[in-house]
């Protein structure tokens, strides 16, 4: 595929831009009758036919049918959005509704963060998504469970009242006692303390100490750490107007594909893992089509962007999920402005 737009000359950028603008008001295959109506520079469709055949060997366009219209392929979006995208800027009385519609909500981050994923939803008519901060609550209590030999049930409470259980696998000769001896231990050491904080305390202790306890204790209390420390990265997720993926659908077999990707939002954990990958980076990040396992058979994309807390960290990020043929130039400030909002309020 041709990496840069300097690969193309200015009649094959003309056409290719045209295709992706009716792409982006139909999602129907473009044929050359229906491009020489629509390019400003007069080109016969045979010439035209000539070019989008280039396009096509280049990896940016392809035929979905025996017909002679053409799509980009997610390459070609993906050529588009890094080389000819122009993004425009949203009116001034849509960036008083954000700001307005987040402060509307109160000083509640999780009103904020609600109400920011409904509005972008509605304003962009795709669907809105936003990954809320991971918060570390403080432990209060920690006790096992034995279950068989060789299995035991960890059972975490917070002191929000919120309770976590884990099945740690162990070695059979673990007791009622061994385990009991690790929770004192542990409850000791964890209570009023995050998991993070207890971890780098118990952690510290036990390398100094390494008599306090037998070897089996030991395992017990590390893999009673170990076990919490596997949990999300990221935080929670919140997901609004779903059903705007349905409006763009045209064949049974696309509404198939959005089948495919609720049932992915729904069980979040592949998306939180891809908006955790996306705050690691600056600005606006987009991922198209089979770029991502999540959206490989959805013919989907998403534009997400992070926001920062007061010491401007990143500490979440919010997005929309739309058909790979969303209009970029208008979704991607929406996006970007609607995360700076989100870092006022929540500095």
């Amino acid at each position: 595929m041709s990496g840069t737009v300097a690969d193309l000359n200015n009649r094959s950028i003309e056409v290719f831009r045209e295709i992706i603008d009716a792409f982006i008001e139909t999602g129907e295959p473009v044929g050359s009758r229906t491009l020489s109506r629509r390019l400003k520079s007069p080109l016969s469709p045979a010439t035209i036919r000539n070019v989008m055949a280039d396009l096509e060997d280049a990896g940016l366009l392809y035929a979905p049918h025996t017909s002679a219209g053409r799509l980009p392929t997610d390459a070609g979006l993906r050529f588009f959005v890094n080389g000819l995208l122009e993004v425009g800027d949203i009116q001034k009385t849509e960036r008083d509704e954000i700001e307005r519609r987040c402060k509307a909500s109160g000083l509640n981050l999780d009103s904020v963060l609600n109400e920011a994923s409904t509005m972008l939803s509605g304003l962009s008519s795709c669907a809105g998504l936003v990954m809320a901060p991971k918060t570390e609550a403080t432990l209060k209590h920690l006790e096992f469970v034995y279950l068989s030999p060789g299995r035991t049930l960890a059972v975490l409470i917070t002191n929000e009242g919120t309770i976590e259980n884990r099945v740690l696998d162990l070695p059979d000769t673990i007791t009622q006692s061994v385990l009991n001896e690790a929770a004192r231990y542990l409850t000791a050491r964890i209570h009023g303390r995050t998991l993070a904080e207890a971890r780098h305390i118990i952690t510290q202790e036990l390398t100094q100490d390494k008599e306090h306890f037998d070897e089996l204790t030991t395992k017990v209390v590390e893999m009673g750490l170990a076990v919490w420390a596997g949990g999300k990265r990221g935080g929670s997720l919140i997901v609004r107007g779903q059903s705007n993926l349905l409006d763009s659908v045209t064949e049974l077999d696309e509404l198939e594909q959005i089948r495919g990707l609720f049932q992915a939002l729904d069980t979040k954990d592949t998306l939180i893992q891809l908006l955790d990958a996306s705050i690691q980076a600056e600005g606006v990040q987009i991922f198209i089509g089979a770029e991502n396992s999540l959206f490989r058979l959805s013919g989907c994309s998403l534009v997400v962007s992070p926001y920062r807390n007061t010491e401007q960290k990143i500490i979440g990020a919010i997005g929309v999920i739309g058909p790979s043929r969303m209009n970029y130039s208008r979704i991607i400030p929406l996006v970007d402005y609607t995360a700076r909002i989100i870092g006022k309020l929540v500095s």
